[in-house]
């Protein structure tokens, strides 16, 4: 079980990381659900769309992260933090400090 102190300090770890999540998919126009948006006048160059792939990436990886940190502190709201989505076990401290959104243990983690 985690400390009061731990849980504290996971807290601020996840409300920092969703607020720079928010950040930078605000500064991309895309925090409200937006789309991002290319000039169209380019829209046959390569390197506009190979650029345009390399940015839908990235934010959909922004999104995917958002999405998990807000899970975890959904979960550190009802008391649910730290056990695994997949087997119900506790997830290591270790595991949490380094990713505290992390929703799988490591053995199950390792399992996809």
């Amino acid at each position: 079980m985690l400390s009061e102190t731990t849980l504290s300090d996971l807290r601020a770890s996840l409300e920092q990381e969703r607020s720079d999540l928010r950040a930078r998919l605000g500064e991309m126009g895309l925090l409200s659900g937006g789309d991002l948006a290319f000039d169209q006048n380019f829209a046959d160059s390569s390197q506009v769309t190979a650029e345009r792939g390399e940015v839908e990436a990235l934010a959909g990886n922004l999104r995917e992260s958002l999405t998990d940190v807000e899970a975890a502190l959904v979960k550190l709201d009802n008391g649910t933090f730290g056990a695994c989505e997949s087997c119900g076990q506790p997830i290591s401290p270790a595991r949490l400090e380094a990713k505290p959104a992390a929703r799988l243990c490591m053995d199950c983690a390792s399992r996809r």
